[in-house]
Order: C-alpha cells, then structure tokens, then sequence
C-alpha cells in the first residue's frame, strides 16, 4: 500500500487549538484508495519545522504530501497554488520573527503544488463545501512547510505530489475568538478527506497514463 504524510500544526499564536492537528490526528492510519495516510503534528517555529517535515519525508518515504494550515478568517477551504522562497510573519512559538529571508538561498522563486488542485476544489463544492484555488500561502509556516517539501522533491527528482491546503477555523476557536468564519469540525474532516479522495483516485489514472495534474 502506498503511504501518504499528512501534517498538520500545533497550535500558534492566541489560538488554543489549532484544527489542523484534530484533524491530522483523527485521519491519522486511514485508507484513502490505495494510500495509507500517516499524520504527523509540526511545531511552529521557523527553525524546526521545514527540518522535519524533511526528516519525515525521509524517514517515511511517502508517495505524496499534504499539509494542512489554519487560516483564520477565511471561510473556504483553500488549496494553494503556490510557495514563495520567503519566511515573514508574527512571532512564532519560539520566539522567532524572520523579515524578508529567504527559505532556500538561491532556491528559485517559488514552487507550484504538484497536488490536483482544481478538481479538489470542484468535488468539494459538488459535496456541498465552500472551496475555491488560493494564489498567496503567505510567508509564515504554512508556506515555509509548503516551500519546503517541494524543494526537496524538486532537488532530488522526486515525482511525489506534494501541496498544501488551508483550512477555516473550527467552531472551537469562533466560540473563543468571537466574529471569525468557521467550520464544524466533521466538516473539516469531510473536506480534508475528499481532496484526499481526489488525489488518490487522480494518482490512480495517472498510473495508467490517462491525465496528468492539474493546475
């Protein structure tokens, strides 16, 4: 059975929860197609976390990657299109505030999700949840992660399909933080598992040499 790695992060900031690590945790062992998924939580700092989800890549040899992120505020779910080669952002857990640098000196530019991004998002709203592309992971630890991963597979010619999607908050945290867009977390779970769905059944065909990634 192939493996897939999927992450999430623990929890950052003034958020005491963080849903990406519920969910992780609650897919974590699940049979998806012919994949398996391993979950593993990430810390949010700047100075550990592409490190490791290296190091997992590595250690587990997975035949894709998906990260997941909380972006508080947003009321889709999101896939990224794209990683830029910089780290900006708040203050992580660390204590760690990096401005302007870039993740990879000399890395190029950016990274496109190798993930089937498109037809995630037109299963999920066909199931009836918001979705729509994102162009802008940001520059903090979801795009760091993101920039990261596909680095790796870039510089070790490695066709592993690797991306990143960004989640609403749960309806935990609207509870705790007041006026902000949120899911209920079966449907976090929901959406997170369909984009799997559609990779593994879009990996399938591929193998037969039908179609190829869409953008």
């Amino acid at each position: 059975m192939k493996i897939l790695l999927l992450t999430g992060f623990e929890p950052f900031l003034d958020f005491s929860v963080n849903p990406t690590m519920k969910v992780v945790e609650e897919l974590d062992g699940a049979v998806i197609g012919e994949y398996q998924v391993i979950s593993k939580v990430l810390p949010v700092d700047f100075a550990k976390a592409g490190g490791q989800i290296i190091g997992l890549i590595e250690e587990i040899g997975p035949d894709a990657v998906v990260s997941l992120g909380l972006a508080a505020g947003r009321f889709k779910m999101t896939p990224e299109r794209i990683a830029i080669n910089f780290k900006d952002g708040p203050v992580d857990n660390e204590g760690n505030q990096p401005v302007d640098e870039p993740i990879k000196q000399n890395g190029p530019a950016g990274y496109l999700s190798t993930l089937p991004i498109r037809n995630m998002i037109s299963r999920l709203v066909e199931e009836g949840l918001p979705a729509d592309i994102s162009n802008s992971a940001g520059a903090y630890l979801c795009n760091n992660v993101m920039y990261e991963a596909l680095h790796y597979m870039d510089i070790h010619k490695k066709d592993v399909p690797s991306g990143f999607i960004h989640m609403p908050a749960s309806h935990e945290l609207a509870i705790e933080h007041g006026n902000v867009p949120s899911w209920p977390h079966r449907d976090l779970v929901k959406g997170v598992r369909i984009c799997l769905e559609v990779l593994a059944a879009e990996t399938a065909v591929i193998e037969t040499g039908k179609i190829t990634m869409n953008q």
